[in-house]
């Protein structure tokens, strides 16, 4: 079953409801309630440098990217009942459109303090939604959080990211960067951290997190022995068919395995973006999983997205869109949360850090024309035009975030103290 949610019939998407129940149905919500969140916003749209045009209205702002909005009715609905959330879903649905859709994002990202005043920031608790208690980590399986937005389909991350299959940041010479760029790119991101790592001839190697197999095969041609684990089965098949046709089979094992369950110790340990996945309430675990992995003398080198840490408070009970559709248990952790936790948990201390936010903000860029691109070949894929919405509506989210300089990525060396 499909419904339309929009009054503007040539605007109006089909959603299909057992898919997306919260995009298809406008939630209930007093009118009180959607006449103060219209109110409100458009106040905040109003002093922002951005455009924002009502359909049959003049459009208010001072100037920017220009936002329309061809439902006013069901957006203004959609926020008043669950504020940033709603404003996704109302994307998901075609309530409203803007052609330079990053740029929309940014300038909400940039000014936070606009959108939202301050008493409503200190009665936060009262309208804000918060993390469903199924959607935070627990010692028993954080397998669904982690594994969740890796099982959607090889075939469909194959169509935006590169050859390398590589899902997280890359490391570029310049910018702008363009698509033939993107794998050379990747491998320089690769390369960093096994450096950082020291992996060479020889080396014992643990990767948490396999992702599509890259970094495992990258180590494996310098003369390392590999062990790498992910919880997502379908990397796990493509990532040993890889390894498989690199030739890389009696270096490189490749195990469907929780983290937690590995045995052993090794000389370097690296994982990319996978701390973001694991919870707060698990990164003590996490780290002194990795202290006692790791042999003496041995290199950790980490890839993780990092929120300021004025942000954290906030996010520990905040629910978003991003992990309300994308990354259900995921917690971004601030360079202080981490330096706190391993300090305070293990024998573990940083002792170097490397941030490059604007890299991923251009990795981005390259996904997401990629994706938008080849959109009748992810339609061919299954995936319908509310989810083809919703992806490209993470991408830009994600790409604001690392352009107006509230999300960041950080490489860190971890190195264990030496006892006496």
């Amino acid at each position: 079953m499909s419904v339309t949610v929009s009054s503007a019939p040539s605007r109006a998407a089909s959603v299909d409801a057992r898919s997306w129940p919260d995009v298809a149905r406008l939630p209930r919500t007093s009118r009180l309630r959607t006449a103060a969140a219209e109110r409100l916003v458009l106040r905040a749209f109003g002093r922002l440098p951005l455009r924002v045009r009502p359909a049959g209205g003049e459009p208010i702002g001072l100037g920017g990217p220009l936002l329309e909005v061809h439902n006013p009715q069901a957006f203004f609905r959609r926020i008043g009942a669950s504020g940033l959330i709603g404003f996704g879903e109302s994307y998901m649905a075609g309530e409203w459109e803007a052609r330079d859709l990053v740029g929309v994002l940014a300038v909400l990202a940039e000014h936070p303090a606009t959108l939202v005043p301050e008493p409503l920031r200190r009665l936060r608790g009262a309208w804000a939604p918060t993390r469903p208690a199924g959607h935070r980590s627990t010692s028993d399986g954080p397998r669904a959080g982690i594994g969740h937005p890796y099982d959607l389909s090889n075939e469909l991350f194959a169509l935006f990211l590169d050859e390398t299959l590589s899902y997280s940041s890359a490391l570029f010479r310049g910018f702008p960067a363009e698509q033939n760029l993107l794998p050379a790119a990747q491998h320089r991101k690769i390369d960093r951290l096994l450096d950082l790592a020291q992996v060479g001839s020889g080396t014992q190697l643990l990767e948490i997190g396999t992702g599509w197999g890259e970094l495992a095969i990258r180590a494996a041609q310098r003369g390392a022995r590999v062990l790498t684990v992910t919880l997502s089965s379908e990397q796990h098949a493509v990532a040993r068919r890889r390894v498989h046709e690199a030739g890389l089979a009696d270096r490189v094992t490749v195990l469907l395995r929780d983290y937690r369950k590995v045995l052993g110790r090794y000389d370097a340990i690296v994982s990319v973006e996978t701390i973001e996945a694991v919870g707060e309430e698990l990164w003590p675990e996490y780290f002194r999983m990795l202290d006692r992995l790791l042999a003496p003398g041995g290199r950790i080198a980490l890839q993780s997205i990092t929120t300021p840490q004025e942000r954290l408070p906030a996010s520990r009970t905040n629910y978003t869109w991003i992990q309300k559709y994308i990354f259900p248990g995921g917690l971004l952790p601030s360079t202080e949360a981490i330096e706190q936790v391993v300090t305070g948990c293990t024998g573990l201390r940083v002792a170097e850090r490397y941030g490059f936010g604007p890299h991923y903000a251009e990795t981005l860029r390259l996904w997401r024309e990629r994706f938008a691109h080849r959109a009748a070949a992810v339609g061919a894929l299954g995936f319908d035009e509310t989810f083809r919405r919703m992806w490209t509506f993470y991408l830009a989210y994600s790409e604001a975030g690392f352009r107006s300089g509230r999300l960041d990525v950080q490489q860190l060396l971890l190195t264990k103290e030496e006892t006496v």
